[in-house]
């Protein structure tokens, strides 16, 4: 099924939220899960934290790295969001696929489709 993303909300500039994303149908050895962003309504997704399962690897976009945190316990993915900014403010989503020949958990996730409802995250000045 979908994954299901929950945990965002409304908070002022330096706060922290902890966003939470049901994986429960893809915690398998090989795969990869994401964390995206889609900051207005028309544009693309940005992939910006992923985790491998297999070895628990982690990669993260400069923009976030220091101030996100991206985690996986059993089922649940989890993401921390800390000294959260007015450029954070976007709609998040969670993603996972397969790794198998993709060079990167950045790569492989970027072919996931079966998006979730997003959860919202809003950061006032």
């Amino acid at each position: 099924g979908r994954p299901v993303e929950s945990g965002g909300g409304s908070v002022q500039t330096g706060g922290s939220l902890k966003l939470s994303c049901d994986v429960s149908d893809y915690t398998k050895s090989d795969y990869c899960m994401g964390w995206f962003r889609r900051q207005a309504p028309g544009q693309e997704r940005e992939e910006f934290a992923d985790i491998y399962v297999r070895d628990g690897s982690i990669s993260y976009l400069d923009s976030v790295q220091g101030r996100f945190t991206i985690s996986l316990d059993k089922n649940t993915l989890y993401l921390q969001l800390s000294d959260l900014k007015p450029a954070d403010t976007a709609m998040y989503y969670c993603a996972a696929a397969y790794k198998g020949l993709w060079t990167s958990c950045r790569s492989a996730v970027a072919t996931f489709r079966n998006w979730g409802p997003g959860t919202q995250v809003t950061v006032s000045p």
